[in-house]
């Protein structure tokens, strides 16, 4: 199976088993209620799905009902009628992200960075400075929701991982691994705070928790790199692209038809 389809399938599998996802005619919701930004909040077609405009009228409804933004990320081959359908409908393309992934045998090591340490978190203290990294890297202010820090126990419990970096004891990047599917992980959240950004950090961090989620079984990491800039950080460790994702959302006060 190409590893592109296998990273749909992944991401489609913990869409339907998290807690609050909603099934909408031939869409999987991913819905985080304690977790507004748009990154968390998004549907998924069936394979080869078909939408009526009976069938996005109710999906753009259900994001409304929730306070969301109707957003949907996903391959386009994986249900080639479904991009045409939103167009139609209104829908904006945000970008198309290229996919990367790695196995165990790609994997390179970073530049050593001075007084980096990388651990997992344990206590609640520390999920939360992992949680607020993240929280002020993807453009937030102030404090968390608590979406962060969620995800990030999950990830642990579930056999995925999560790592906080600090530099002199002084919180510097954090981010995770999903959740395994048939030994497949997405490594997602990494940030850097910005003044500890351009001293290879990220690509240190990235190294860690690939090699973590290795130790821990999965036979393949894969990630949405933010910016071509970034996705050159990910391939000097060993990341190669797979595919493209599409990530289109409707305007807020955009309407089907």
């Amino acid at each position: 199976m190409p590893m592109d389809v296998e990273v749909q399938i992944h991401a489609r599998t913990l869409a339907l088993r998290s807690p609050d996802h909603l099934r909408v005619g031939p869409f999987t919701v991913r819905y985080n209620p304690n977790w507004s930004i748009k990154y968390a909040n998004y549907a998924i077609p069936d394979r080869n799905a078909e939408p009526t405009a009976e069938d996005l009228d109710a999906l753009i409804a259900v994001f409304r009902k929730h306070e969301r933004l109707p957003r949907l990320e996903f391959l386009p081959g994986w249900a080639p009628a479904v991009e045409p359908a939103l167009l139609a409908a209104g829908f904006t393309v945000e970008d198309r992200a290229p996919l990367l992934a790695c196995a165990p045998g790609d994997l390179l090591p970073p530049k050593p960075v001075g007084s980096l340490a990388i651990a997992e978190p344990v206590t609640d203290a520390e999920f939360d400075a992992a949680a607020l990294v993240q929280h002020h890297g993807y453009g937030g202010t102030g404090e968390p929701e608590g979406g962060e820090a969620a995800w990030l126990r999950d990830a642990v419990r579930g056999g995925g991982v999560a790592a906080l970096a600090t530099v002199d004891g002084v919180p510097a990047g954090a981010g995770g691994c999903s959740v395994p599917v048939d030994g497949l992980t997405e490594l997602t959240g990494l940030a850097v705070a910005a003044a500890f950004r351009r001293r290879g950090i990220g690509a240190a961090l990235c190294a860690h928790l690939t090699a973590t989620a290795f130790e821990r079984g999965c036979r393949a990491v894969w990630l949405e790199p933010g910016d071509a800039d970034v996705e050159r950080i990910y391939a000097g460790i060993g990341y190669r692209r797979v595919g493209e994702k599409l990530n289109i959302s409707l305007d807020p006060d955009g309407t089907a038809g």
